[in-house]
């Protein structure tokens, strides 16, 4: 048997911290808490700054935990969400499929996003959520919102975190692209450090 890494050995668990970010309103934290507690979650109240819910699973026999990071929507809160991207592994775009111009802000938010991240990554692990399609009212074609992320190469989900539609599967698709750019950031790291081993030693500078 070969010998594994650090990084592919099954029982070490892999810490990632996924964010999910949007326009106010979008039920961030309903979907965040169907996802972790399978329960809808119908509490008005803003989220300010940022709060954070965990969730272990297994994705590719890989021992996963998820630090989820939900974060405040409003405008006057953005420079303080901005300072939460830090160390994030995924990020999670929500959009409220009744309201256009929660659709019409993603731009921003995901500019913001990449701008953000050190060094800027176009293929960053990212999904949108076009969340709340249990309601009538729909303001955003699914096929509007597909060509949006279809242009950007992002997966995009249509979801109700009060129905519990397609919320696990779109968590564990960024899930899976969060590890899979986890691991090859780890075995790059290998690779580079076996690359700096003193074979090429000095020469005698003389006196």
């Amino acid at each position: 048997l070969a010998p594994q890494g650090p990084s592919m050995d099954a029982s070490k668990k892999v810490d990632l911290k996924i964010i999910i970010i949007g326009a106010l309103g979008v039920g961030k934290t309903s979907l965040l808490h169907q996802y972790v507690h399978k329960t809808f979650y119908e509490d008005y109240r803003t989220t300010l700054g940022a709060s954070i819910l965990t969730k272990v699973l297994v994705v590719d026999n890989s021992p996963l935990k998820l630090q989820i990071w939900d974060t405040g929507g409003q405008e006057r809160f953005r420079s303080m969400v901005s300072t939460f991207y830090k160390g994030s592994d995924g990020c999670m775009l929500a959009f409220d499929v009744t309201d256009r111009e929660s659709f019409e802000a993603l731009d921003n938010w995901r500019d913001d996003f990449l701008e953000k991240v050190i060094p800027r990554e176009q293929d960053f692990p990212m999904v949108v959520l076009g969340n709340k399609i249990d309601l009538s009212d729909r303001q955003v074609p699914e096929e509007t919102a597909s060509a949006w992320c279809k242009e950007k190469d992002i997966p995009y989900f249509e979801v109700s975190a009060k129905n519990n539609i397609n919320v696990a599967e779109a968590f564990e698709t960024l899930a899976k692209q969060a590890l899979s750019r986890y691991k090859g950031i780890f075995e790059s790291y290998l690779t580079d450090s076996i690359k700096l081993t003193p074979n090429d030693k000095p020469k005698k500078g003389c006196c």
